[in-house]
């Protein structure tokens, strides 16, 4: 039973990173639209949800850094900070749904908990990379790209992850301890 839960997890976690490469590009048509959408944050959420906190860590490190090596999109210092970010969303994901929802399959509070964490995470990153870059990350750029810029993709998360994970939890897709780490 375990390493059915493992090969479930293996494939999953692949799917989700074939998701993150791929979906930008169906919302990257319109750059100011797609970069509002968050189109990496979906796949690297659910990871975190669906497959574990490790896993989801995994997913959303790889992600970044992957998609820029390969399509040049998003720009190097770009998919630094955001391998950090979608690293923690996808880690803080995993463990609040582990500790707290695994059972209920209520994951809002999990998800905001993760949103939050991963934002934190992407203002610490990019203040540190655009210093060593000799550039500067002020509140305000942080408070923009983190909220305000980015609400139609908060939305978008509050919205689809929830049904996303309830649709896998209620097929019985999710593998037998999805949640350990």
């Amino acid at each position: 039973m375990k390493n059915s839960a493992t090969i479930r997890k293996i494939t999953y976690s692949a799917m989700f990173l074939v998701i993150a490469l791929f979906l930008p590009f169906l919302t990257g048509q319109v750059p100011q639209i797609g970069s509002m959408l968050l189109p990496m944050h979906l796949p690297v959420l659910l990871a975190g949800f669906i497959c574990g906190p490790v896993w989801g860590l995994a997913v959303g490190m790889i992600a970044p850094l992957m998609r820029s090596l390969i399509f040049s999109m998003p720009p190097i210092l770009s998919a630094a900070v955001m391998t950090f970010e979608l690293g923690a969303y996808g880690l803080i994901a995993g463990l609040m749904y582990k500790a707290f929802n695994k059972n209920t399959g209520w994951v809002i509070p999990d998800l905001i908990v993760a949103m939050l964490g991963g934002r934190i995470i992407w203002g610490i990153a990019s203040y540190v990379v655009y210093a060593v870059d000799g550039g500067t990350f002020t509140l305000s750029a942080f408070i923009a790209g983190a909220f305000i810029n980015a609400i139609p993709g908060i939305v978008l998360q509050l919205v689809l992850i929830p049904l996303l994970v309830f649709v896998f939890k209620r097929a019985k897709l999710m593998p037998a301890d999805s949640a350990a780490v």
